[in-house]
């Protein structure tokens, strides 16, 4: 359990010096961004220790989901490690071409890419499995942002009807072991999804679940149906909990076995892996889109900030990922070193436990929401580097996306009215937050608690490697983040707060008005445009009415890379090392 190490942030002492509180916040959010973490009313798990007790009730999709990682701050700080080295050797020594370090907060404890639905684990499975198809993030403005679909392990697909999609397989795809792609391990892949789940993928099967039935035309033809028209269907095939995996090492080894030693078709295979330390990929010559470019890929774990980036800055590591803006002006005045940044559709955000007193009050979860200065936290903490968002949406939902929805209000006066109203009693609401895994995810937390403090919430943060790690009566706040899976509202509001995703209906909210869950069943079974547009825009009134969480804002993702490296980051957490997207001078 990792402490905060933060000193006690005075607001009274300022605010007695007749400063403004929005200088308050400022100063607070900005001594927070210089590392002196600026806290208010916090206490850290010890502090709570004795009220611990296993939990065996939180599902594994609460491993902080979807969008970043944690892990101890002692490891994996050595960039020389000797167990890397060690793997290094069985890398061929004739390889004239160059290794890739990447420096990371985190790696997955498995690589099966079914069980680690997250930003962590997507970064490296990006590398070892391929999709049936593409989504071209290069070809977007800005590159890295694209939404067209392109073939990947299916070199053509044709609707049939709106309820069946066929797929022709390329012929020349091996899997690491050297046996073939067939349609065979296609069909395999999405029933183990689908029919009789293993509990380590219930997350998973959420995000295919309109697919009924998976049959092998031939060994090069895929036939998928779905239970009524997906308008979505052939993006969820570029997406999440679609990689292809090989049926016959899969039923060998099982399902531990697997997560383990996978072997996929993606441009490179495992060489080692060590949880707590780094991640060693080989180059796979074989690969069916030519060989890569780089002999090996290290990510190694270096969870300190400071250290990321003093790696990249002595060449120590070619690309370090998760960088603050804080850090930007040095990585910029450095030699040999370039800052590299993509818009993110992913959004920040907080998600309150309503099953419990007492947030279980709907008003006072209003006044929480209207407390916080978003566009504060943006300045302050982000340097400008994130927008507030137009509620739960992205821009790169095209049609879908209402440009004329507004931001969530700010309104501190409307929020102490609300408190007042509410049948809050002044108890303490712990927010939970995780030390690493969300860039400014402390600072974030404490700048909130100082805000719901000031219009009388009485907050406390509270430091946890895994906020998850009790059963939810446990949790009031955490922070989360939503993706975009599928460049649409079905893949970050639906996936994420609707029935098929047990990890919020079934632990932190489930909908008073079923208007929600019923229109978000509609929208992605009809082909009918205008039904989903305006089922979603009331699936967002309901949501911002009930308000079981909040969107803060939308970071761009910051990565330093190395002079010499041409490589594009995509908005998604893919980490895409293909010779398309990665050459090194």
């Amino acid at each position: 359990m990792v402490k905060n190490l933060s000193s006690r942030f005075n607001a009274e002492s300022l605010l007695s010096a007749t400063l403004s509180r929005r200088t308050v916040l400022r100063t607070m959010c900005l001594t927070a961004g210089a590392g002196l973490l600026a806290a208010c009313s916090t206490r850290t798990a010890d502090d709570t220790a004795d009220d611990e007790s296993p939990d065996d009730e939180t599902p594994a999709s609460e491993d902080l989901d979807s969008d970043d990682t944690s892990d101890d701050p002692d490891v994996g700080e050595d960039l020389e490690s000797d167990d890397v080295d060690d793997a290094a050797e069985e890398v061929a020594v004739d390889d004239q071409r160059p290794e890739l370090v990447v420096a990371v907060q985190g790696i997955p404890e498995t690589l099966d890419p079914y069980q680690h639905l997250s930003n962590v684990g997507t970064r490296v499975t990006y590398s070892l499995f391929d999709h049936l198809l593409e989504r071209q993030f290069r070809d977007g403005d800005p590159p890295g942002t694209g939404s067209e679909i392109g073939p990947m392990l299916a070199e053509s697909h044709e609707r049939i009807d709106e309820l069946t999609l066929d797929l022709h397989l390329r012929e020349d795809v091996l899997f690491h072991d050297g046996t073939p792609l067939t349609a065979d391990d296609v069909v395999f892949t999405f029933e183990r999804s689908l029919f009789d789940t293993p509990a380590e993928m219930l997350d998973a099967e959420g995000y295919v679940s309109t697919i009924s039935e998976i049959e092998a035309v031939d060994d090069h033809t895929v036939r998928l149906h779905t239970h009524e028209p997906d308008p979505l269907l052939d993006m969820r095939l570029t997406s999440w909990a679609t990689w292809i995996l090989p049926r016959a090492y899969y039923e060998e080894v099982g399902i531990e076995g697997f997560a383990q030693d996978p072997i996929g078709t993606g441009p490179y295979r495992l060489a080692d892996l060590q949880p707590d330390n780094h991640l060693v990929l080989e180059a796979f010559d074989d690969y069916w889109g030519g060989p890569p470019p780089v002999s090996r890929v290290t990510f190694r774990v270096v969870p300190e900030v400071s250290t990321r980036v003093a790696a990249v800055m002595s060449g120590e590591a070619d690309i370090a990922t998760n960088i603050p803006p804080d850090q930007v002006p040095t990585l910029e005045g450095a030699d040999d070193v370039q800052v590299q940044t993509v818009p993110l559709a992913n959004v920040h955000l907080l998600r309150y436990n309503v099953n419990y007193p007492p947030l279980d009050d709907e008003t006072l979860r209003q006044a929480m929401n209207l407390a916080i200065d978003r566009e504060l936290l943006v300045e302050t903490l982000w340097s400008g580097m994130a927008e507030v968002p137009r509620g739960h949406q992205f821009p790169e939902y095209g049609e879908m996306y209402n440009p004329d929805r507004p931001i969530p209000p700010y309104d501190p006066e409307q929020a102490r009215a609300l408190v007042e109203e509410s049948n809050y009693d002044g108890e303490p609401i712990v927010f939970r937050v995780s030390p690493f895994y969300y860039t400014n995810g402390i600072q974030s937390a404490e700048a909130i608690a100082e805000m719901w403090n000031e219009v009388g919430i009485n907050t406390e943060v509270e430091v946890r490697d895994n906020p998850y790690d009790e059963g939810p009566e446990a949790i009031m706040v955490t922070n989360w983040s939503n993706s975009s899976f599928v460049a649409d509202p079905d893949g970050a509001l639906w996936l994420r707060w609707g029935a098929d995703y047990p990890g919020t209906q079934e632990f932190f909210w489930y909908p008073e008005d079923e208007r929600f869950n019923e229109l978000g069943a509609e929208a992605r079974t009809t082909l009918d445009t205008d039904f989903r547009y305006e089922a979603y825009q009331t699936m967002l009134d309901i949501w911002e009415e009930e308000a079981p969480g909040t969107v803060l804002y939308v970071p761009h993702e910051i990565y330093a890379v190395r002079d010499g490296i041409d490589w594009t980051p995509y908005s998604f957490y893919y980490m895409d090392l293909r010779a398309e997207n990665l050459q090194i001078d």
